[in-house]
C-alpha cells in the first residue's frame, strides 16, 4: 500500500515525461497538461492504495485512456464545431525537458565536448523527436513505453490493452521507421 509520500514522489518522477508523452499525441501543451493532471488525479483518487510497485503500470494505462478520451472529446467537438480549430503544433519555446534527456547523459567531466559537438547533440536529439512525432500513435505509444519509460513487454501490452505481439511487432516497425528516416537524414545511431 503507498504512502502519501511515495504516491506524491511517483507523481513527481513521472510528471515530465507523461507531459512530453502527451504532447506528442496530442501537439498542444494546454491539453498535454490537463490530460497528465487528470491522469494524476486519478491515480490518486482510484488507486493511490494500491502497492507503489503497481503504479507504474496503472499510471500508464489510466494516461493512454485520457489521452483518447481527449481525442474523443476533440472529435466530437470538431464535428458540432468544425470551424474550430484546438490542434496546434507543439512549440519550441519554453520547452525545459528533451525527448532524450536521459540519453544524454549527466555531465561527468568525462570529456568537455565543444560547442560543435553539443550543437550536433542538440540537432541529432530533435530530429529524433520530430521522427517520433511522426510514427503512427500506436508505435509511438509501444516506443515511447518500452525504451523511454523502460516498461518491459508484459507491462506494456497490459497499458495499452493489446497482446505482447502486438507491442512486439509496434516497437519493430516503430524501430524499422526511425532508423530508415534518421538515415536518409544521415544520422547513424
Amino acid at each position: 500500500m503507498a504512502t502519501e509520500q511515495e504516491l506524491s514522489d511517483f507523481l513527481k518522477s513521472v510528471e515530465k515525461r507523461a507531459f512530453k508523452r502527451s504532447l506528442y499525441h496530442v501537439r498542444n501543451e494546454e491539453a498535454a497538461l490537463d490530460i497528465v493532471q487528470d491522469s494524476m488525479l486519478k491515480l490518486s483518487e482510484h488507486y493511490g492504495d494500491k502497492p507503489v510497485a503497481e503504479l507504474p503500470m496503472l499510471f500508464q494505462r489510466i494516461l493512454s485512456n485520457c489521452t483518447l478520451d481527449w481525442f474523443r472529446r476533440q472529435k466530437t467537438r470538431n464535428a458540432l464545431f468544425s470551424n474550430m480549430s484546438d490542434f496546434e503544433g507543439p512549440g519550441e519555446d519554453g520547452m525545459d525537458f528533451d525527448l532524450l534527456e536521459a540519453y544524454s547523459g549527466p555531465d561527468n567531466g568525462e570529456r568537455a565536448e565543444s560547442a560543435e559537438d553539443e550543437t550536433t547533440r542538440a540537432q541529432t536529439f530533435r530530429e529524433i523527436e520530430t521522427e517520433i512525432q511522426e510514427l503512427p500513435a500506436r508505435q509511438r505509444e509501444a516506443f515511447l513505453m518500452r525504451y523511454w519509460e523502460e516498461m518491459d513487454v508484459a507491462e506494456t501490452a497490459a497499458a495499452m490493452g493489446c497482446s505482447e505481439g502486438s507491442v512486439k511487432t509496434h516497437c519493430f516497425r516503430a524501430i524499422q521507421t526511425l532508423s530508415k528516416a534518421l538515415k536518409a537524414k544521415g544520422i547513424e545511431l
